[in-house]
């Protein structure tokens, strides 16, 4: 029992702890092409062309219709008008419940039309940023994707790697370093 009492201490620790994510600033994002539905209408999202519209906010999550996905989707929801006043490309994406993608995407408790989320199968788009769910001391499931969010320059480049299973901060982290880096590009 104390065994187990301490396997589950350290995984409240490491979830409540913000670490970085793997794809560093500065490297390059990876292009890929995904199944996504926005308000429920499906397409394929194209990030190579999504990033020639300028940057892209894209944030992995582990599952769809869970507690702290609904609240991020929900949060990226509120906040879409101002990703799209950066002139940000704004995305989800996940490996958990892709069945159900079409009606999340349309659902007001969590996306609500405004952005779209695209799935990802076995986590792979989420391996090729470094970004499959991991929790240390646990070996996790390899199918999910953790709760990552990146900012993406439309060079390729990245700009932010968050990680943290809190779904909170996420929004404020990423949309604050998209307009940091739009600053920059005003001088």
């Amino acid at each position: 029992m104390t065994r187990l009492f301490a396997i589950a201490a350290l995984a409240a620790v490491t979830a409540a702890t913000p670490a970085l994510a793997d794809l560093a600033v500065g490297s390059k994002a990876p292009d890929f092409k995904a199944q996504a539905f926005l308000a429920g209408k499906p397409f394929t999202f194209d990030m190579a062309a999504a990033r020639k519209k300028g940057p892209v906010v894209m944030y992995f999550f582990p599952s769809a219709y869970t507690g702290g996905c609904n609240l991020e989707a929900h949060l990226f929801s509120e906040a879409a008008d101002d990703f799209k006043a950066q002139g940000a490309t704004l995305i989800g994406i996940t490996a958990g419940k892709v069945e159900r993608l079409a009606e999340f995407s349309a659902d007001t408790a969590t996306c609500g039309g405004k952005f779209p989320v695209a799935a990802d199968p076995g986590a792979k788009i989420a391996k090729t940023y470094d970004a499959p769910l991991k929790v240390a001391g646990i070996k996790a499931p390899t199918d999910l994707s953790a709760r990552t969010s990146y900012v993406i320059a439309p060079d390729g480049t990245v700009l932010l790697a968050y990680d943290n299973l809190k779904a909170d901060d996420h929004v404020n982290q990423t949309l604050t370093a998209l307009k940091a880096w739009k600053a920059k590009q005003r001088k």
